[in-house]
């Protein structure tokens, strides 16, 4: 999975590709926890370029999520589509971000 993060006007703004397991699930936290702990607290996170996500990949959202949530922030998924979309749906994640 390749992971491009920038900052844009404030918002964190991170495009993924590939497929998203524990390995890159674990690096993805990481990332994100880093820019929030920097005062970031508005992630847009693009999936246009993902054909799979597991239920690690799934989890790390979620607690991104509650953090950025808990500083007065949220998480955007944009660009979700196929399996992916359907496992946001399916988990009904979809009701947990704003997704576009």
């Amino acid at each position: 999975m390749k992971i491009d993060t920038v900052i844009n006007n404030g918002q964190v703004i991170v495009t993924l590709e590939g497929s998203m397991y524990v390995e890159e699930a674990a690096i993805l936290r990481e990332k994100l926890l880093s820019f929030m702990e920097a005062g970031h607290t508005q992630i847009v996170i693009k999936f246009h370029h993902v054909e799979y996500i597991d239920s690690s990949g799934l989890g790390v959202l979620v607690a991104i999520q509650k953090r950025a949530l808990q500083i007065k922030g949220g998480v955007t998924i944009v660009g979700a589509h196929g399996v992916v979309k359907e496992l946001f749906e399916l988990t009904r994640l979809n009701k947990v971000f704003t997704m576009q």
